[in-house]
């Protein structure tokens, strides 16, 4: 019996509105803060990833922002259609629930390339869910910056940065709560990265044959599966301007039990994974 208990993140005000370019060296992202090293899907039974990836989120009166920041040493990307299954390269996800009830709720998924893939699920596909792919943020703006070359092995890379901005009135026909939130109100959330192993291939980089996918996270879910909504963490909008002062968490979750492994060909993108050997490079 595995207990895992949901993450939580403080979402300050943004200093100013948010110029969407990938260089997250604005004043706002300075001072927000980065929520811990991502770790395996499955949590702490598994250990840790060997790249490093953190997060950031704000919020003002048009858009909740999000910022990512991920360590990796060959930066890559194939898919270049909008709402492509992303997850078939390696890519960065935000998954959305505004009224914590499991139902409707929205994804959003990117890769280097800065191809986008958003969605939305009326429930969890274990539960007879079917992604409805027309949905669209409407309004969004993302952006991507690499630090190192795409799509080139004869270098070794840092890293890439995700920006996304996502309207608020891009999710009010789901959200069943005030959207914007008041200060103190709490949505459910979590983020995912997806990481292929690769070799180098005429110059740049293919995936090895036969070989999963690594899933690592936020907030652990327990399973490989991120379509689990009970188990995602909490985000709590405050309305203190970032860096003017600290907020505190209303509530503190509960742990809860992890949930059964998902049947295959239910909407998951891995069905198991290798697991790296912790070695952060600059984002501890």
């Amino acid at each position: 019996m595995t207990l895992i208990t949901p993450a939580q993140y403080i979402c300050y005000r943004a200093v100013e509105p948010l110029t969407i370019d990938g260089h997250l060296n604005e004043d706002s992202w300075i001072r927000a803060p980065r929520t811990p090293l991502f770790v395996d899907i499955e949590g702490d039974t598994k250990p840790l990833p060997g790249l490093g990836t953190r997060v950031m989120m704000l919020w003002d009166n048009r858009f909740f922002y999000f910022a990512a920041d991920m360590e990796e040493p060959h930066v890559w990307g194939t898919l270049t259609e909008r709402d492509s299954v992303i997850f078939h390269d390696n890519d960065f996800e935000i998954f959305i629930d505004p009224d914590d009830d499991g139902l409707d709720y929205m994804e959003f998924e990117m890769n280097a390339l800065n191809t986008a893939w958003d969605l939305c699920l009326p429930k969890q596909y274990n539960r007879g869910g079917a992604a409805d792919n027309s949905f669209d943020f409407v309004g969004i703006r993302h952006a991507v910056q690499v630090d190192g070359t795409l799509n080139c092995s004869d270098d070794v890379d840092r890293g890439w940065t995700a920006e996304i901005a996502i309207p608020w009135t891009s999710m009010q026909q789901y959200s069943r709560t005030p959207c914007p939130p008041a200060p103190g109100d709490r949505w459910r959330l979590n983020f995912s990265r997806v990481e292929w192993e690769v070799e180098s291939h005429q110059g740049g980089y293919r995936k090895k044959e036969d070989l999963p996918c690594d899933n690592w996270v936020w907030s652990p879910q327990g399973v490989v599966n991120m379509h689990e909504p009970h188990m995602w963490g909490y985000v709590q909008f405050s309305g203190i301007t970032v860096g003017e002062g600290l907020d505190e968490f209303s509530q503190t979750p509960e742990p809860r039990l992890a949930p059964d492994p998902p049947s295959r060909g239910l909407g998951t993108s891995a069905g198991g994974r290798r697991h790296g050997q912790n070695q952060h490079r600059h984002l501890g």
